[in-house]
């Protein structure tokens, strides 16, 4: 993207380049090219003053900027952001305006993704997609109105820098929420390699190179270079996930240097866990405490109970337990990693937990597929106007991870989107004609998994399965469905879901 266009120029290009893509492919037969709506367009701002309003702002800075952190001992050089971080959340009500003030002190251009918001399209933070990156050095305004209550973040969506420390919670407010807890604990998961072993970039780097497809390998995690080989789990049909990662983290903490959360014996907490991770699915639990999962990516579920929970990339789980008197291991479990990150929660006198501490399974752990969406949320009946096919492609042998047997080129993100029209009923169908597990993740609005299930904007695709959700078409723009590994996603597994004009 040439840096003199200016952002209207910008906005507008999508559509002129495929208006005159339409008119050179003329014959005698005309096939008409769908014009899309832009991420500023008249319907973006029609659908963004309907949204409930408090009047309220929320006003916020943030920068990204290089930064040196301290894990366990371990000095990383790394990138994160001031003004937020797993521990200092962004919040605020349902219907408040945020505004937040980027600049890039990065040495790269960024953006900011804010995962799992059905917000205006054009502050949704995909480079080349909804907005000109912002180049070192400069800034960005994004302003929206905050849609639905719920435990959402936000990370950049340029090339890798998801793994590094670019990420931190945003949480949404009902004020009108009966609150049955005494205390909430933000609670956000990391894998960790950052300025430790290597970069992301070079990561992907040594990724990209290819090697053997090992998803049906047992002998257990193998290091190889940045690659983990043999790293399988059954939750998650097989292979577990790719890289090597030297630490994992809760809250910016390694086990050997875990956070402690105090709280009173019999106190109600509510925990909102996210999984900011780059490759690793974590099942989350807490020693000698049921979890009772109340919410799923920010949206209510029937209350379910649980000895632990697993969270793919980007998910996000609501869970209250009350607490016990002592001190407890806040366990997650890196699946096929044979690792954890760990945490403490104590009420009272005891020793402290280490990293030895297993998380018990004596019950099968909790999916989005044992969950009922809350009455309240549930989507009505309705017919399907639409079935977007969604085949989940590619391997490890030529890393050529796609969806429908391409790979987007962020260059040009539009090149291969699929249509769809406002007020429609949307079914997709992630068909997983892979050897490994998914987390597919949709950019602005929320999808219903069948049979009531819960209301999610990522789940996990198991590798030889088709996962049907469906949703309403009711945020006009451009918008982006991936996996969020976010090897695979740079890889190419990502396309645009695009709103075509009236």
């Amino acid at each position: 993207m040439h840096s003199s266009l200016n952002r209207r120029q910008f906005l507008s290009l999508g559509a002129l380049t495929l208006t005159a893509a339409g008119l050179a492919g003329c014959s005698s037969t005309i096939k008409k090219t769908p014009s899309f709506v832009r991420p500023d367009g008249a319907a973006v701002t029609a659908v963004e003053a309907k949204r409930r309003s408090t009047g309220a702002v929320v006003q916020r800075a943030l920068t990204a900027e290089p930064v040196t952190l301290d894990l366990g001992g371990k000095t990383a050089k790394t990138w994160a952001y001031r003004g937020a971080s797993a521990t200092e959340p962004l919040r605020g009500d349902v219907g408040d305006t945020l505004k937040v003030a980027l600049t890039n002190s990065l040495p790269d251009p960024t953006t900011v993704h804010w995962h799992g918001l059905a917000l205006r399209n054009d502050m949704d933070g995909v480079p080349n997609l909804t907005q000109e990156p912002v180049q070192p050095g400069g800034s960005f305004a994004y302003e929206f109105t905050l849609p639905e209550p719920g435990t959402f973040w936000f990370h950049p969506h340029v090339g890798t820098q998801l793994d590094r420390g670019l990420y931190a919670p945003l949480i949404i407010d009902d004020p009108n929420e009966k609150a049955d807890y005494d205390k909430e604990w933000v609670i956000v998961l990391d894998d960790w390699l950052d300025g430790v072993t290597a970069t992301p970039d070079e990561v992907l780097k040594e990724l990209s190179k290819g090697m053997m497809d090992h998803g049906g390998m047992d002998m257990g995690p193998m290091r190889m270079g940045n690659t983990l080989m043999g790293a399988t789990s059954p939750l998650l049909g097989g292979d577990a996930g790719d890289v090597y990662y030297p630490l994992y983290l809760i809250n910016g903490k390694p086990a050997n240097d875990p956070q402690t959360f105090t709280a009173k014996p019999g106190e109600k907490i509510r925990l909102r866990v996210i999984n900011a991770g780059g490759d690793t699915a974590f099942r989350f639990g807490v020693a000698e405490h049921p979890l009772t999962i109340t919410h799923a990516d920010g949206f209510p579920v029937q209350p379910h109970k649980a000895e632990s929970v697993v969270l793919g990339m980007g998910e996000r789980y609501d869970t209250v337990i009350t607490a016990g008197d002592g001190a407890f291991a806040v366990i997650a479990e890196a699946l096929g990693k044979q690792d954890q990150a760990l945490a403490v929660l104590r009420t009272g006198s005891g020793s402290t937990p280490t990293k030895k501490t297993k998380l018990p399974q004596t019950k099968t752990p909790a999916t989005a597929a044992d969950l009922k969406a809350a009455d309240t949320v549930r989507l009505p009946q309705r017919a399907v106007d639409r079935t977007v096919a969604l085949e989940l492609t590619g391997g490890m042998e030529k890393y050529d991870w796609a969806i429908n047997g391409k790979r987007m080129d962020m260059d040009q993100p539009m090149r291969d989107a699929l249509s769809i029209k406002e007020d429609e009923r949307i079914a997709l169908e992630f068909k997983n004609s892979t050897t490994m597990w998914h987390p597919m993740h949709l950019h602005g609005h929320t999808y219903q998994l069948p049979d009531g299930g819960p209301r999610k904007d990522t789940a996990i695709v198991l590798p030889g399965t088709t996962l049907r959700v469906e949703f309403d078409a009711d945020n006009p723009g451009r918008w982006l469905t991936h996996c969020h590994n976010v090897y695979h996603g740079e890889a190419g597994m990502m396309t645009a879901i695009a709103y075509q004009t009236s």
